[in-house]
């Protein structure tokens, strides 16, 4: 169980969190919808805890996330994997050695020669795991980094604009990624988007934020209402 909880945060001076509530179930599918500075990223940012709120609290099972020392703050980020819009890979490592230092640098080698290949299946990339960054389509790339964030096995899956990159056949086969591991991995997944293709593709609940606040959180929403005056 993932809940905020009358949650504020300012930056700098300015508010861009405003009194933020909602939860989300295991095995749930969330898209974060609203203009530029509406707050997802930040609600990002504060759910791997790298900002503390500056009111409220969060909780995702038995971690308290304001609370958190460092030592829990490591233990509790394996349980949340991670996906960027710009992909982040290490372009000096192949496709497979991306996903393999993700568990070398926890220590972990001993599992690579079974989990890395397994989660290149998952996503697709098996075929391709002996090239390297530059040569990869972008959803190739995507691929690569759903799958590094994968590998600690995380209850939830953020995406911050994972398809932003992307045209519109990636941002489908992207999408229809995120749809198998939802249902076969019973993985929960917290996105934000200004991609309509996801949100058709997927008909998550859709929380949609306006300067900071909760606009609305609807299960059934249609796409007219869920992106009406995003810019």
């Amino acid at each position: 169980m993932l809940e905020f909880q009358n949650v504020s945060f300012s930056i700098q001076g300015k508010e861009v969190l405003k009194n933020i509530s909602f939860e989300v179930v295991p095995g749930e599918m969330v898209a974060l919808l609203g203009a530029s500075g509406a707050g997802k990223s930040s609600i990002f940012r504060i759910l791997i805890g790298e900002w503390r709120p500056s009111t409220g609290t969060i909780k995702v099972d038995d971690f308290a996330l304001e609370n958190l020392s460092l030592a829990s703050l490591q233990k509790y980020r394996r349980q949340i994997g991670i996906v960027f819009q710009d992909f982040r890979l290490l372009p000096k490592k192949t496709v497979f050695e991306n996903i393999a230092f993700a568990l070398e640098v926890c220590g972990e080698e001993k599992q690579i020669p079974y989990k890395v290949p397994e989660l290149l299946k998952l996503v697709g990339m098996w075929d391709k795991r002996n090239q390297f960054p530059a040569s990869l389509s972008g959803g190739e790339a995507q691929r690569t980094a759903i799958a590094r964030a994968l590998v600690h096995n995380p209850k939830i899956l953020i995406a911050d604009e994972a398809t932003g990159n992307l045209d519109p056949k990636n941002s489908r086969e992207i999408a229809e990624l995120f749809q198998k591991l939802h249902e076969k991995e019973e993985l929960t997944i917290l996105f934000a988007t200004h991609d309509p293709i996801l949100i058709e593709t997927l008909s998550p609940r859709i929380i949609r934020l306006e300067s900071g606040r909760v606009q609305f959180d609807e299960l059934h929403c249609t796409r007219e209402k869920a992106f009406a005056g995003i810019v």
